[in-house]
């Protein structure tokens, strides 16, 4: 047997202190707002640009953003545009819907803020 010497990192890891947020959107060639998977189902760097004024989140795949994980609820929490802001509204799930690690019923976003479906974590951008 031949034993395989070490390589390369085939994989590298981000702290939000390494990325430069100046314009993430642009490096992605497109314009906000959007969310951005951060982690979780090996989807990272995923993004969504809600489309209409009601965009739902969830794992059934009717949903504008599927998430096919059993910690995400069926129709698990629906992203809500009123007059140019976007608010995140739960819908009942089992396992809650967070904004910045605190579980809510509905909440404001604003530009960076992290939202928890599930084991995905996404960031909202405005941008």
């Amino acid at each position: 047997m031949v034993r395989d010497s070490a390589g390369a990192d085939t994989t590298m890891a981000y702290t939000p202190e390494d990325v430069d947020e100046a314009s993430p959107l642009e490096d992605l060639g497109m314009e906000g707002p959007a969310l951005i998977v951060r982690s979780g189902g090996g989807r990272t760097g995923e993004h969504f640009v809600p489309q209409d004024d009601r965009t739902t989140i969830g794992r059934s795949p009717d949903c504008d953003i599927f998430l096919d994980d059993v910690t995400v609820s069926r129709t698990h929490a629906v992203l809500v545009k009123r007059d140019g802001s976007f608010t995140i509204e739960d819908q009942g799930s089992l396992n809650g819907t967070f904004v910045n690690r605190r579980r809510i019923d509905s909440a404001e976003l604003g530009d960076g803020d992290e939202v928890q479906v599930g084991k995905y974590r996404l960031t909202f951008l405005e941008k």
